[in-house]
């Protein structure tokens, strides 16, 4: 969020549509693959050059065109262009911070939405903006980072596997998005193993690194709701808009992938909701140790009590020869060894007594 705030000040005194990226830049060159196909036929051409996308013809074949990094101003710049992309969506497009969301433009539908992964080395969630230009015969993606989530989607042009090449552009769209969804019930699920394992952690011997664990789980909730919550509204504004470029076959799928929005947004909560708890579970824990010490502590100090007081009444060494107020039992034969059992019966009942009142 640090970031995305120092980065948005590269906007201030900018004419509305400016072209400037907002995300982290990365030393990676552009990659733009394109995918022709049709229902008997499918080509697919990576790494293509600005100007074979300038002399991109579009009649007559659905068209996928994948642009992996958008920190190129001028590459986004052509492409807005040659598929007649409004500038307001193209700044849309390089602000990687944007809320999620649909809009209806006539000529092409524009989508913004965030593609999450679970890092596995850094055991957090990461996050990239995704978006999507929909048009009559085309789909125009834009990722954020260099990805392989549409390998599937690949896989399926290629083999004819499904109705992908029999559909138009709104069904592929349409898949990418299903593709996206099911990437965040895999992070759902990795979040719920960290859940369990801290739990388990927070009862049985809870430390201060299960505090960082915790907050640092809490994070990675609060970017999953950011991304999951704008997300329902992205896919029911696909299924209420009534424009020619989503046909009624693939209403169907959006509402059935509305039902997995509403069942991310359900679990999240109730994760949320666990989380929250487990902060509590820690600091019960914590103050249970606490007062587990305290008793021990206790115990051993009401042991020692009236032992302390034998033994320093006996430990004075008044000389009471010439005094009426006699102590015999210090030149008694046999008082130091009758005094240590004297201590050690005390002992034994205290421990007998507070055991018959289970207080450890």
């Amino acid at each position: 969020m640090k970031k995305l705030i120092k980065n948005s000040r590269k906007k201030i005194g900018q004419a509305p549509g400016s072209l400037i990226y907002m995300g982290e830049i990365s030393g990676r060159d552009v990659s733009i693959t394109l995918s022709k196909y049709m229902k008997d036929n499918y080509q697919e051409k990576k790494s293509i050059s600005l100007d074979e996308i300038s002399e991109l013809n579009t009649a007559g074949e659905k068209i996928w065109v994948n642009i992996d990094g958008i920190h190129n101003t001028e590459i986004i710049s052509k492409i807005g262009e040659v598929f007649k992309i409004h500038p307001l969506s193209l700044e849309d497009i390089l602000n990687t911070g944007h809320r999620p969301k649909t809009e209806d433009l006539g000529d092409y539908i524009f989508v913004v939405l965030k593609d999450l992964a679970y890092d596995h080395k850094l055991k957090s969630v990461k996050s990239e903006q995704m978006s999507l230009v929909i048009t009559e015969n085309c789909v125009i993606s834009f990722q954020e980072d260099l990805s392989d989530d549409f390998q599937v989607i690949r896989e399926s042009l290629r083999e004819n596997k499904g109705r992908i090449r029999e559909l138009g552009p709104d069904y592929l769209a349409y898949r990418m998005l299903d593709v996206l969804i099911d990437n965040y019930f895999n992070v759902l699920e990795h979040i719920g193993d960290q859940i369990e394992a801290l739990e388990a952690e927070l009862i049985e011997n809870p430390t201060r690194d299960t505090l960082q664990k915790l907050y640092k789980l809490k994070n990675d909730m609060i970017m999953f709701r950011r991304a999951v919550w704008p997300l329902r509204e992205v896919v029911s504004g696909l299924e209420k808009i009534e424009s020619p470029l989503i046909a009624n076959s693939t209403q169907p799928y959006l509402r059935d992938l509305y039902d997995h929005v509403v069942q991310l947004i359900d679990t999240n909560e109730n994760y949320r909701d666990m989380v929250a708890g487990m902060m509590d579970i820690y600091l019960s824990s914590i103050s249970n140790r606490l007062n587990e010490v305290m008793k021990i502590l206790t115990i051993i100090s009401t042991f020692f009590i009236p032992l302390n007081f034998i033994a320093g009444l006996y430990g004075m060494n008044f000389n009471t020869e010439k005094s009426p107020f006699n102590m015999p039992e210090l030149n008694f034969y046999w008082g130091y060894p009758t005094v240590l059992l004297v201590m050690l019966i005390i002992a034994v009942a205290l421990f007998i007594y507070f055991k018959r009142k289970r207080w450890f």
